[in-house]
């Protein structure tokens, strides 16, 4: 005798996950991360400097351009120091935002593995 299987067993509900289907998408994650491989160190370390020089960027960039104003139009404001200070928010913003960027892709890819 068959199910139909758009028909469920009594007492069953169809948003939980049967034990096979647990057992499945545990085993494909497994395999998936078998093939990607981890991370290693110089993997971490890039991303490090990557995340630093996106920082140290825009400051310097910022710096330098306070330094010329304040050579070319000299006055009682520093603007070498608003610039710094300028830049390095820039910088900090962008590492933020690159930081999270890359958190989603993780987070997305781990809810794509689950199904």
């Amino acid at each position: 005798m068959s199910q139909d299987p758009k028909r469920l067993p009594p007492g069953s509900d169809p948003a939980r996950p049967t034990l096979a289907n647990q057992v499945g998408a545990k085993a494909s994650r497994k395999l998936k991360a078998r093939r990607s491989g981890t991370p290693g160190v110089w993997f971490g370390l890039g991303m490090m400097g990557l995340i630093g020089w996106s920082v140290a960027v825009p400051t310097l960039l910022g710096a330098a351009l306070g330094l010329w104003l304040d050579q070319r139009y000299p006055g009682g404001r520093s603007w070498t120091l608003a610039l710094l200070v300028a830049g390095l928010a820039i910088g900090c913003l962008n590492a933020w935002h690159w930081v999270s960027r890359e958190d989603q892709a993780m987070r997305d890819e781990r809810e794509g593995s689950d199904d």
